[in-house]
């Protein structure tokens, strides 16, 4: 699903730009025949929110894409995403009867947000008064008039505008549709753990059926590190992601936190389950710190649920010449919404 479309320039090549709050990440990829292919790769760090704009100054002036098009993506708490129950009727009359409906599900005015609607496959027929669920997605104006403000002052013209946690489920389809598809019955839930956040987007076959975003993520990690060894920021980052023998030590100092995050997790299992009635089968974790030191185990013990590690990359073909590959795979488990951004471009 996308929020924001535009009618300009259908290319068959086009950057997608994950903007985050710590790093920006961009993949320059063109569609050829069924395939992806990876034409050029750049990320750089963001000190701070107000050197957003320099940072993708930056990557557009050193990365050398040829064409300015992008696909970027906006989240937070302006951006909304609520599953509702209303009377069975055509898309086309949702589009208008949800206008009226909204203001039960956002906490803003209709005015203020672009809002897109979904119907979903269950639906409730043995009843009266027949029911759907409906996945409903308001984004506030000032926030897509912001994103588009900063993209049009690096000198790139924005073609798409998706939300974060569904460009995660389009990379995750991406890969399922190369291993033949997900089941349409199955139920798989998402991960990823980002800077300042926690995406989660559970699939019933390649639907989304539930997003949620929690604010405990790296960043939360790196603090704990920094407590227990009274380091500074950069220093515990630095051990977080590279504890060699200290790695019991690390997954010590990270354990509460850990469990915080398990816990809110497992909460959007159990909402999803009491909503929907379908049991969450498979975990899949992705983001930068997806391999922490006893992550992978913790979820396991707390989820019951098998837990894997996924490679965003690996249906991409990637044009080797243009690319540092081994700093490509260093970011491999980052890249999931930029890949899922990416995956648009098949569509045009």
């Amino acid at each position: 699903m996308s929020v924001l479309d535009s009618l300009l320039g259908r290319g068959k090549r086009v950057v997608a730009l994950d903007i985050g709050s710590s790093e920006i990440k961009a993949l320059e990829v063109a569609a050829s025949g069924q395939s992806i292919q990876l034409q050029t790769f750049a990320s750089t760090k963001i000190g701070n929110q107000n050197e957003t704009i320099y940072a993708i100054r930056e990557i557009v002036r050193h990365a050398g894409f040829r064409t300015k098009r992008v696909i970027s993506s906006v989240s937070g708490r302006s951006v909304i995403v609520r599953y509702v129950s209303m009377a069975q009727m055509p898309e086309e009359d949702l589009k208008q009867a949800i206008r009226f409906e909204a203001d039960k599900y956002i906490p803003f005015e209709v005015e203020e947000v672009v809002m897109d609607t979904q119907i979903l496959e269950d639906s409730v027929k043995d009843s009266d008064q027949p029911e759907m669920k409906v996945l409903l997605v308001a984004v506030r104006k000032s926030l897509i008039d912001e994103h588009l403000a900063l993209l049009q002052e690096a000198g790139l013209q924005s073609q798409i505008i998706d939300v974060d946690a569904f460009a995660l489920g389009n990379a995750f389809e991406l890969r399922a549709r190369a291993q033949g598809g997900l089941p349409p019955e199955k139920v798989v839930a998402l991960v990823d753990i980002g800077a300042n956040k926690t995406n989660i987007n559970i699939l019933k076959g390649p639907i989304s059926y539930f997003t949620r975003e929690v604010y405990l993520a790296g960043n939360d990690f790196t603090e704990a590190v920094s407590r227990k060894f009274n380091l500074d920021t950069q220093e515990a980052e630095r051990l977080k992601c590279e504890p060699g023998d200290q790695a019991p030590e690390v997954e010590e100092a990270i354990l509460p936190t850990l469990d915080d995050l398990g816990n809110e997790i497992q909460l959007s299992f159990d909402y999803f389950e009491n909503q929907f009635d379908r049991v969450v089968e498979e975990v899949y974790i992705s983001g930068g710190s997806a391999r922490l030191p006893g992550l992978q185990r913790a979820f396991e013990g707390a989820f019951e649920k098998s837990v894997v590690f996924w490679n965003p990359l690996e249906n991409l073909e990637v044009k080797a010449d243009r690319i540092d590959v081994n700093a490509l795979n260093h970011y491999a488990s980052q890249l999931a919404v930029a890949v899922g951004l990416a995956s648009r471009v098949r569509r045009w």
